[in-house]
């Protein structure tokens, strides 16, 4: 993560760290489910991806995804590691997130929204496709009150540990 504008590279490992359950703990909030009868949000995958990740970095205040992030995470796509999730009203890219893939791991970074709940769609088919593609974990790293009502929960740093050895072993297709 950049951690200044000069394009400084931190890392950092949270203690503990929040996770997005992929099995039935996984919540779709009420409102959420009248919001997919009323639109009809498109959705795909890896079609937009560095659209997403600009949009990221410039609906954040404060943004870590600076020139340098931006490059290696689009170089990461070019390789297949890095992903994102796009979703459409009327065509219009209107929401996303992007992330990397690694064996059963992935890893989100960001999110954007420019229609209401288009983040939280995104969300939705990410973990659908993580699921159907065998997937065993779904870091976001820190827990927002956002992503709280999806189910998400932190572990401690020795837990996530073993959950990412197992989940590096597997081989999965996003």
């Amino acid at each position: 993560m950049a951690v200044d504008k000069r394009g400084r590279i931190g890392w950092f490992s949270p203690d503990p760290r929040a996770v997005i359950p992929l099995d039935a703990r996984f919540h779709i909030p009420h409102g959420l489910r009248r919001v997919l009868k009323r639109k009809k949000f498109e959705i795909t995958s890896d079609r937009d991806f560095e659209t997403v990740i600009r949009e990221c970095a410039r609906r954040r205040e404060g943004t870590w995804i600076f020139p340098g992030i931006l490059d290696s995470y689009c170089r990461l796509h070019r390789l297949g590691y890095a992903h994102s999730i796009e979703t459409r009203l009327d065509g219009k890219l209107v929401g996303g997130l992007y992330g990397v893939a690694l064996g059963g791991a992935f890893f989100g970074e960001s999110m954007f929204h420019r229609a209401t709940d288009a983040s939280k769609v995104a969300l939705m088919a990410l973990v659908e496709r993580l699921r159907a593609g065998g997937f065993v974990l779904l870091d976001t790293q820190w827990t927002t009150p956002h992503l709280q009502q999806f189910g998400t929960y932190e572990i401690p740093r020795h837990e996530y540990l073993w959950h990412l050895e197992h989940a590096l072993k597997l081989k999965c297709q996003f």
